[in-house]
């Protein structure tokens, strides 16, 4: 009797295991990336709100989105962006210096290193 009931439970749980790991849901897709950008000379934070698929100029940086994600409300708050960033400040060529994506819970596990700007994803608009 108690070997049945062990059986019973173990395909018990093998059941939900296989049912709750086709539940687990997909990320949202937004329209717009909320970027902050600290100028470290001035010390000023600004926030934009960037298209997906535009280019969006700020002094001598240029930055791209590709895909901004977010998790659904009913799970732990994440944000991801795709994107590159270029500098221009050398007039004559533009420099690639940020190509990948971006973690809004940890900006310091994908950071921009550069000498006068940091750049951070604050949110997916969707």
């Amino acid at each position: 009797m108690n070997m049945n009931l062990g059986v019973r439970n173990f395909f018990f749980i093998i059941l939900i295991f296989f049912h709750s790991s086709s539940v687990i849901s997909k990320t949202l897709e937004g329209d717009l990336a909320k970027i902050q950008i600290l100028d470290k000379i001035t010390a000023k934070v600004n926030t934009f709100d960037i298209k997906v698929d535009t280019y969006f100029k700020f002094q001598t940086i240029e930055i791209q989105i590709y895909a901004c994600h977010k998790k659904p409300p009913e799970e732990i708050p994440e944000n991801f962006v795709l994107l590159k960033i270029y500098d221009s400040s050398d007039e004559e060529k533009v420099e690639l210096i940020y190509q990948g994506w971006m973690i809004s819970s940890s900006p310091s596990t994908t950071p921009l290193e550069h000498p006068i700007y940091d750049v951070w994803l604050q949110d997916c608009l969707i």
